[in-house]
């Protein structure tokens, strides 16, 4: 049930009047800064800045920016800003802005432990905490507490985990100003990258994009039955995959799919559910993946295209699955296409071909020409304002107030990024100075017995329950760091790994009790929250097979001899065909159970690439042809049915 915020119990401070201007001027302030260091406009200005010092700077205004518009209690209705909050918002900016400016002198005595860095580093580190509490919830901040909690007390924590306390004053600095904390990595891609990314994301959004894209995948899909249900699949993968959260995906595009698949004549909850899986897997799908593409070029120190490359093949099975089901649930509750008033014409929809050319020019100076994704992003909301500007979209033609206006949104709209950044560059801190990592792939080795599938099957427990509340950006950070270096210790390929925690972590997002993607999408729906995420399971299953493939056999991480890849992704395919029949019940007709039974086991042998276990090398082709006969089979039973007497 949704409930009404209620506005927060203050009577003095800022008016709204001065709040909401001045937090729109920092949050486009925070956009044109990265804009101008993806271009390295610093240097054209003669200003010779480390990078640390950069991302201090927009720290210096996200921190800000997050006192003036999160209240203290989250849901409640921002009306003044107390002035409690304004203190916490000045003292974050002087903290931070005294880092930016004396980076190269701090950075020097952090063991020497002076005043002059644990003090600052201090207020640091308890405002960014506290900011990150309004934006995320207490989920994320416990676990960091803990990991800091163990840095201070590693030595009581018994057995093989034992640490050795590090002095505080010492932390503090090193958490704060060392280029393996809060100014680390994670800021480093999320302070570039991803805010490139959700600006062209935003201008995608107010140029009509979100339209278009509901609009063809209408005229693609609409003619079909279950259409409704297949234009929620395509038009959230496609918004999804630029999207930089989940819940987001399913707020920005399920308040125009659920109505339209529930008015279609699907129950509720599997309205619901079908648009949280859809969005879900947005993040699971190239170009940004929720963001952690590039986090995981970083960690993995590969090219941005080789994690794009290994992750198209799975996240194109996670939505080939998906449609098939919508398909199949269509033909079982015998829904038809939709009526044909309600398509959008064709050829007003072709005006949106600019969108197409936006994308084109992201992915050629992506793949073609080795931009940097950043540089590339903005470049192709170069092109996307242009185009607009010339050709718009249902009479949407943005001018520069427009633009100004998308500048704000992306402001506001990487507060939460950049502060889980700044937050994990605090649990990557904690992990390098105390040894932590090493004693926690140990230790994770040593329960799996140096087991691999046991090890897979406890690692995507502990990423399933690490994920449950976390934005995405949060749960590979956290996973990459504690779980990945397990995996790879017992040999399995470090893409694989990382692709495996990010699919385990993601599934928290549908899989109850705490499943914010499918609860979402269920307060749209008005259905039950917990029958919106164990059908959101249902709908996902694929999610929790493949990763487990892949590891085996990287075949479907685009890994191999190119024949084996291509009779791989085949099979697989097939595989999927088999078991979403299985799971629906349903193919030509409804399936009797040994007919589902039959077609979840030939699938599931069709899903393993060949030699992915001993003595399995014929698994694949045993599961095709033994599903195309349970297919031919079903088929033939259904025309005879169709035979009058």
């Amino acid at each position: 049930m949704a409930t009404t915020s209620q506005p927060e119990d203050t009577g003095s401070g800022l008016s709204p009047r001065i709040w909401r201007p001045l937090s729109d001027t920092l949050a486009i302030l925070m956009t044109l800064i990265a804009v101008g260091w993806a271009f390295s406009f610093n240097r054209y200005l003669g200003l010779g800045l480390y990078p640390e010092q950069y991302f201090a700077a927009m720290l210096a205004l996200v921190l800000p920016l997050s006192y003036l518009t999160l209240p203290a209690t989250k849901g409640a209705l921002r009306v003044r800003v107390p002035y409690h909050d304004l203190i916490l918002a000045m003292a974050a900016f002087a903290a931070y802005a005294y880092v930016a400016v004396n980076y190269p002198t701090l950075v020097l005595m952090i063991f020497a432990k002076p005043v002059a860095i644990w003090l600052p580093g201090l207020v640091i580190i308890l405002t960014t905490l506290e900011a990150l509490r309004r934006a995320t919830g207490w989920a994320l901040i416990i676990i960091i507490a803990v990991f800091i909690l163990y840095a201070l007390f590693g030595d009581i924590v018994p057995g093989r985990l034992q640490g050795r306390p590090q002095d505080w004053q010492m932390l503090t600095g090193y958490m704060a100003v060392d280029a393996n904390g809060i100014l680390g990595l994670p800021m480093a891609v999320a302070s570039t990258v991803v805010v490139a990314f959700i600006l062209f994301g935003v201008l995608l959004n107010i140029t009509g994009g979100s339209a278009f894209f509901t609009d063809a995948a209408m005229i693609g899909m609409g003619r079909y039955r279950g259409g409704s249900m297949k234009i929620a699949v395509l038009a959230s993968g496609l918004f999804g995959s630029i999207s930089g959260s989940a819940v987001a995906n399913v707020v920005g595009t399920g308040v125009v799919t659920i109505p339209m698949i529930k008015r279609d004549g699907y129950p509720a909850h599997k309205a619901a559910a079908i648009e949280a899986v859809a969005s879900t897997g947005g993040q699971l799908m190239p170009p940004v993946m929720g963001a952690s593409a590039f986090l995981m070029a970083e960690f993995l120190a590969v090219p941005y295209g080789s994690i794009v490359l290994a992750a198209l093949v799975p996240a194109l099975l996670y939505y080939v699955a998906l449609f098939i089901q919508a398909d199949l649930e269509a033909a079982k509750l015998g829904i038809k296409a939709i009526p044909k008033e309600d398509i959008p014409d064709g050829r007003l929809v072709a005006l949106g071909a600019h969108f197409a050319l936006a994308f084109g020019v992201l992915i050629y100076l992506l793949f073609w020409q080795g931009y940097q994704p950043e540089r590339a992003a903005l470049w192709a909301a170069l092109v996307l304002i242009a185009t607009s500007m010339l050709i718009g979209y249902r009479g949407v033609r943005p001018g520069w107030r427009v633009i100004l206006s998308a500048l704000a949104q992306t402001g506001h709209g990487v507060v939460e990024i950049l502060l889980i950044s700044a937050a994990s560059g605090i649990v990557i801190a904690v992990l390098n100075v105390t040894g932590l990592s090493f004693n926690l792939t140990y230790a994770l080795v040593q329960v799996g017995g140096g087991n691999a599938p046991l090890l897979l099957a406890l690692s995507a427990i502990v990423c399933i329950i690490l994920g449950m509340g976390l934005p995405t950006l949060g749960v590979y950070v956290l996973l990459a760091a504690l779980v990945a270096p397990a995996l790879i210790k017992v040999g399995i390929e470090p893409i694989a790994a990382h692709l495996y925690v990010l699919y385990f972590g993601m599934m928290s997002m549908i899989t109850p009790p705490i499943a914010l993607a499918a609860f979402a999408a269920a307060a749209i729906a008005k259905a039950s929250p917990m029958a919106t995420g164990w059908a959101a399971m249902r709908f996902g299953w694929s999610a929790y097979v493949i990763p487990v493939l892949f590891v085996f056999s990287p075949t479907l991480i685009m890994i191999g001899a190119p024949m084996d890849i291509a009779i791989a992704i085949f099979t697989a395919v097939i595989g999927v065909w088999l078991v979403s029949a299985a799971i629906a019940g349903y193919f030509s007709r409804a399936l009797s159970p040994l007919s589902r039974g039959l077609f979840a086991v030939f699938g599931l042998l069709a899903l393993m690439p060949a030699g992915m276990f001993d003595g399995a090398v014929y698994s694949d082709i045993i599961g095709v042809l033994g599903g195309l006969a349970v297919m031919a089979v079903e088929i033939r039973k259904t025309r005879r049915m169709a035979v009058p007497a």
